[in-house]
């Protein structure tokens, strides 16, 4: 061996082979040198054959190894599922709202397809979903290229049992949502990367792709869902609105057991909806509510001594403040008590309290109510009030019957849980909370006031005389508020009496102690038109109110709330309460 140069080591097959080779260019060059052509002819033959034999025996050792021993092998076959990236979404029971499932894309190679015509008129007639115009353009190119995803297994099988060269399936994730367009808004949807796009799939984004594998709880009960659906779709076919809106809270817990908004969409197919209808109203919309804020200014009376549900109010006439005029809907054109100004939804008699109340007061009230700002849930929709540039007497007034303060629905349904479940402001979830869970929240109101207002409320349903008597369950001890509220139109710098929202805030029950299940239920018809059943009217006691009740009537069971021997309970009389700030 010369100075500086490697060694070399060789392992033993490798010599070998390389003494097989030099012995065969040996017996090359002695066939050459004997004359002997055909005798070189024949070795080299021998020699091409044995590498091709070497070379068929590797591919066959191989395949035996693949078959016997890989994943695919212990799978049947099939291609194992890639790992899912998000967790089921289930309801409070366990019932499922969205999975990550096992789906298929659908790849077409030109250069492998024999037959172009039989492989366009073969998946055409197997896959309807499959544009024409991409296969085309799929069997015209040149390289291998995606044109449809989202195949079930059984759509993947059928196609692979067509045997077409050039077609081939690659495993993709696919969210699924089973329910269709049942509870979409709540539920939302995601992209195809995995990312939550609205509702529970976005807000909860990364505990749900954190729980890959497990389950996320939500607070919805789809008992309760389909109950409120129903009943809110009977709603929409019969006065045909614009939009609707359907809640169910747990006042104590601020749960939301159930949520509806029409227009629907299917979040399965998300892009074949419009924004209109991928548009939560609950959360993302706000509205001037009409009479419901009634229930807050006498709450508000209630709970600062301004008033007692004794106290009278002179709703003779109208009542002119400043620059302009209140009427009453329903013009009484008597003195009314506190609870016949909530019963007849005296507009005239509401604003006669709220300027005894006060702009400073009832701003404070407002605000700590939770309706000066987005309502504190998880969902990213959950849209910022319109609310008074300033709190004076003109604002007051008009604030006391829901006019100019716009509000999201879920930022009313957590101020009534505040004056429904003993005066705590408790902030609305999503998510489900273990039984037995206690919440607690700043204090808004005396419990004293808010059973008062249980009082109140429930002869609004039960009385003869009360705006929300349509909405009377026998023996769940309902109560309630109507609300109308007409529409700001631009076109005619005011309020467009044909154009209205009109809506009923429920409770129930309103009997037994602070502490005692308590449900809220709201239904809105966002510009509904009157039929000859309601008698032509479009407002909240004729339209919203009757569906308020039958929802009630479906739940109750499932919400465990037995009916009772009626009792027509009478509004409460108390000496003056602290404000309770």
């Amino acid at each position: 061996m010369s100075l500086g140069q490697p060694s070399l080591r060789r392992s033993p097959l490798s010599r070998w082979l390389t003494e097989r080779v030099w012995g065969l260019e040996h017996a090359f060059e002695r066939a050459r040198a004997s004359g002997k052509a055909e005798d070189d002819t024949r070795l080299r033959i021998f020699f091409v054959l044995a590498l091709f034999a070497m070379g068929f025996l590797t591919l066959a050792v191989g395949a035996t190894r693949a078959a016997l021993f890989s994943d695919a092998a212990r799978a049947d076959g099939r291609i194992a599922p890639a790992a899912t990236t998000r967790a089921d979404l289930v309801d409070r029971n366990g019932m499922l709202l969205a999975a990550d499932l096992l789906h298929y894309g659908l790849y077409i190679d030109p250069r492998e397809i024999w037959e172009p015509e039989e492989t366009r008129r073969a998946l055409l007639s197997t896959l309807p979903a499959l544009d024409a115009n991409r296969l085309e353009r799929a069997l015209r190119g040149n390289r291998r290229i995606f044109v449809l995803g989202a195949l079930t297994p059984e759509e993947r099988n059928k196609v692979h049992a067509l045997g077409l060269p050039g077609v081939t399936f690659e495993p993709e994730q696919r969210r699924v949502y089973p329910l269709g367009p049942s509870a979409a808004h709540i539920i939302g949807f995601s992209d195809a990367g995995g990312e939550g796009l609205s509702g529970a799939e976005a807000a909860l984004n990364e505990e749900i792709r954190a729980a890959a594998g497990g389950q996320v709880a939500l607070s919805i009960d789809l008992r309760v869902q389909g109950a409120l659906e129903d009943e809110l779709w009977k709603a929409v076919h019969e006065f045909t609105p614009k939009g609707a809106v359907g809640l169910v809270t747990d006042v104590h817990t601020g749960e939301i057991l159930g949520m509806a908004s029409w227009p629907v969409f299917d979040p399965n197919n998300p892009g074949k909806a419009g924004v209109y209808a991928q548009t939560n109203r609950a959360a993302a919309t706000v509205f001037e509510m009409g009479s419901t804020f009634k229930a807050f200014t006498v709450a508000i009376g209630l709970d600062t001594g301004v008033a007692t549900p004794t106290t009278t109010f002179d709703a003779t006439v109208p009542y002119k403040l400043g620059y302009r005029t209140i009427n009453d809907y329903h013009a009484a054109r008597k003195v009314l008590t506190l609870v016949e100004v909530f019963q007849h939804s005296s507009n005239i008699g509401t604003a006669k309290l709220a300027v005894g109340i006060g702009p400073e007061r009832m701003g404070k009230y407002f605000k700590n109510l939770g309706l000066t700002a987005p309502a504190p849930v998880e969902l990213i929709e959950s849209a910022r009030p319109l609310t008074p540039k300033k709190w004076d007497e003109d604002a007051v007034a008009s604030t006391s019957f829901g006019h100019g303060i716009n509000v999201s629905p879920l930022a009313l349904a957590r101020a009534m849980g505040a004056i429904l479940n003993g005066g705590r402001l408790i902030p609305l979830t999503i998510r489900k909370k273990e039984p037995g869970a206690t919440v607690d929240g700043p204090r808004v109101m005396s419990e004293r006031s808010s059973l008062q207002m249980l009082s109140i409320m429930r002869a609004n349903v039960a009385g003869e005389a009360g705006s929300g008597r349509s909405a009377n369950i026998p023996g769940l001890s309902v109560g309630g508020k109507t609300g109308t509220g007409e529409k700001y139109d631009p076109a005619i710098r005011g309020y467009n009496h044909q154009r209205q929202v009109s809506s009923f805030a429920a409770v129930f029950p309103t009997s037994g102690p602070v502490e005692a299940k308590r449900y809220f239920v709201l239904i809105l018809l966002d510009e509904p038109h009157g039929t000859a059943r309601s008698a032509g009217y479009a407002t909240g006691g004729w339209v919203a109110a009757p569906a308020a009740g039958r929802v009630i009537e479906r739940i109750a069971p499932f919400l465990g709330v037995q009916r009772q021997p009626e009792i027509l309970e009478t509004a409460v009389a108390a000496a003056p309460a602290g404000e309770g700030q």
